[in-house]
């Protein structure tokens, strides 16, 4: 089997497999870099089917046109785009600078008040004289710690305003991009990539400032114990570098590990939302159990990663400590040797034990900043994934922003298919033209494209082939903010806010029109309901519609729908939850506002659509009927069958 080959994985995504050794099988992964697998994981990863022992692979050779061939540059990180952020507060940089300044020369202070108290105030048994060295260090550790309070509080102050600022971009970002990226993206990854901007955050506050003190502080008293003993000075810094290079073993092993635990972390996220949001529907079919425990085998392999971690982190931990222990065994007996050989006081001795506690703490510092650095690198290359995908309505192309003359919906050779792999054309080749001023409705069996056709529409996805035209201009030119003003949607889906029915009603408007309100609320018919509420309009309903049932959340939509007051309608199943009466009254209401507007409507019931100008029969993506409700039902082809139930056409 010639490697490098690409898998199939998790029956999820592609990856690559480049070598084989010591069953240990070396997968380049785009979502979490390059890993390392064993046998039973590797196999677990890539078996579509378990039982069977089947997984996909593709064999590739290359040709020698492939070593012609010129490599792309990759694309580098701009921490550049980070460090904007802090920009607005380089005055509160410059105080914690100052701070940094003070506390390092009060900490430089500390050693030689520790040395006069055993060489002057000891050996001359001065009392008065320890009494005001002890005095000194009370009021300069006084002065550290108020320098340290303040220092805290003006980094929480940073972190706190950077940390919104960057989630609001991350946001403005989000909400720029084109409907199939969260088509593609689970909650829970992009939860985690939202989490991962705290990293980025906490990395350059917290842990660049309190790193900057550190190697100050190193600088400093690096050179205060050259002074002191130019040999100790060597052995510290030999067992300085051996340190760091100990650590800098274990990033790639960290990286990989950090990856795995991302993906397992999203699919923990996804879980959680999943589970809150479906707990009605797992109740009714008593799922408690498997989805229970669906939660804890995710658990298991957060778990799982949790002890690599810390095993990966205890190696580190004893070598480091080891290097650490040899190091301070070795200057303890250098500094009693120079004490005992007349060549350092015994003030010295203690006064070189407290410099090298303090070097010391910045070395480990240095080190915690490395891997922290490597933390924030990761969550960087993560969140600019979601700053890489191109804009919805990039600002350097031309759109039009006003709707053409002519208004009408053609859809031209149209195309299409949903992501992924081997899927099936949803929509072949259709032709279609939605009239304007003109009420059409599509019909056909579930899976037939009808849904598909508005998501077309409202610009969800663009075709695999064809064109839409709004008119002579096509649709792809128009601004999408400009379209989607001019549409009133009511799809299957539709989401209700925690929010009031005003604003609920009237969604992005910041300041309701009260009489449009009312003309919703009229069309739509829930008078009645709004004036059973205790506070009209103001009455809050519950997250996705809790608190109201399936059909006032059905006429909450429509009635946003004509609150937009567009040219454009599109109902998608929008009274399939109604009853008939007040199904009735919304279509009659309806008859008059969709005087001189295109409405497109897809529903299954014929009272829905028998008023249509036009009903389009749609069978596997393609179009098989037109005509009125009339000339269908008379050449009892396709609508007959669908709609002579409800008809009794066959009686």
């Amino acid at each position: 089997m010639p490697l490098p080959c690409i898998l199939h994985w998790r029956q999820n995504h592609f990856v690559v497999l480049y070598r084989i050794k010591n069953d240990s099988y070396h997968i380049a992964d785009p979502a979490s870099g390059k890993q390392t697998y064993t046998n039973k994981d590797f196999a677990d990863n890539w078996f579509a089917h378990k039982e069977l022992h089947q997984g996909l692979s593709l064999l590739l050779s290359p040709t020698p046109q492939f070593y012609n061939s010129n490599e792309e540059k990759s694309e580098h990180l701009q921490w550049s785009t980070v460090f904007r952020y802090f920009y607005t507060y380089r005055r509160l940089f410059v105080q914690l600078l100052l701070g940094l300044f003070v506390g390092t020369i009060l900490q430089l202070v500390m050693p030689f008040l520790t040395q006069s108290v055993v060489d002057i105030g000891i050996n001359t048994r001065n009392l008065n004289f320890i009494y005001l060295i002890l005095f000194a260090q009370l009021a300069l550790f006084a002065g550290q710690t108020g320098v340290d309070f303040i220092r805290s509080w003006i980094l929480l102050h940073i972190s706190t305003r950077v940390n919104i600022s960057v989630l609001t971009d991350l946001l403005i970002k989000l909400m720029k991009l084109p409907m199939k990226f969260f088509e593609t993206k689970t909650t829970g990854d992009i939860m985690q990539r939202m989490a991962d901007q705290q990293r980025i955050e906490s990395f350059l506050t917290s842990s660049t400032l309190g790193t900057l003190f550190s190697l100050i502080n190193l600088i400093v008293f690096g050179f205060v114990l050259a002074f002191y003993h130019a040999g100790i000075f060597f052995i510290f810094m030999g067992s300085a570098v051996l340190y760091t290079g100990w650590i800098l073993l274990f990033l790639k092993r960290r990286r990989e590990l950090d990856h795995r635990r991302f993906g397992v972390a999203s699919d923990n996220q996804t879980n959680i939302v999943e589970l809150v949001s479906a707990m009605p529907e797992i109740k009714l079919n008593n799922a408690e159990r498997q989805k229970r425990w669906l939660w804890e085998t995710i658990q298991a392999r957060l778990f799982r990663f949790k002890v690599k971690s810390l095993a990966l982190s205890q190696y580190q931990q004893a070598g480091s400590m080891a290097i650490n222990q040899l190091k301070n065994i070795l200057i303890t007996f250098m500094s009693a040797k120079a004490v005992i050989d007349g060549d350092l006081t015994l003030g010295g001795m203690v006064a070189i034990q407290y410099i090298v506690g303090m070097v010391s703490s910045p070395i480990e510092q240095l080190l915690g900043f490395i891997q922290s650095y490597q933390d924030a690198k990761i969550s960087l290359e993560r969140i600019n994934e979601i700053y890489r995908e191109e804009d919805e309505e990039p600002v350097e192309k031309e759109w039009l922003r006003k709707l053409p003359r002519d208004k009408s919906i053609l859809f031209n050779g149209v195309t299409f298919r949903y992501p992924g792999a081997g899927n099936e054309p949803v929509l072949s080749n259709i032709n279609l033209i939605f009239p304007e001023g003109r009420t059409t409705a599509i019909v056909g069996v579930s899976g037939s494209g009808k849904t598909t056709v508005l998501k077309l529409i409202l610009r969800f996805f663009e075709p695999e082939a064809g064109e839409l035209r709004i008119g002579q201009n096509r649709l792809s030119q128009i601004g999408f903010a400009t379209w989607r003003s001019e549409c009133g949607v009511v799809m299957q889906d539709g989401f209700i806010f925690a929010d009031t029915i005003e604003r609920n009603i009237a969604v992005g408007d910041e300041a309701p029109d009260r009489q449009r309100v009312e003309q919703a609320l009229r069309i739509a018919n829930l008078d009645e309901f709004v004036e059973q509420q205790p506070f009209g309009l103001k009455t809050k309903i519950g997250v996705a519609g809790k608190g109201i049932s399936q059909g006032q959340r059905q006429r909450l939509l429509i009635a946003r729908a004509v609150y937009k007051d567009p040219h454009y309608i599109l109902f998608d199943e929008a009274t399939n939850a109604l009853d008939a009466n007040n199904e009735r009254v919304i279509i009659d209401n309806l008859k008059g506002f969709l005087t001189g507007r295109t409405a497109i409507i897809v529903a299954h019931r014929l009272s829905t659509v028998s008023h249509a100008d036009n009903i389009v029969v749609l069978d596997k993506g393609r179009v098989v009927e037109q005509g009125t409700h009339r000339q269908l039902a008379a050449q009892q082809g396709e609508y007959y069958k669908l709609v002579k139930n409800q008809l009794e056409l066959g009686s």
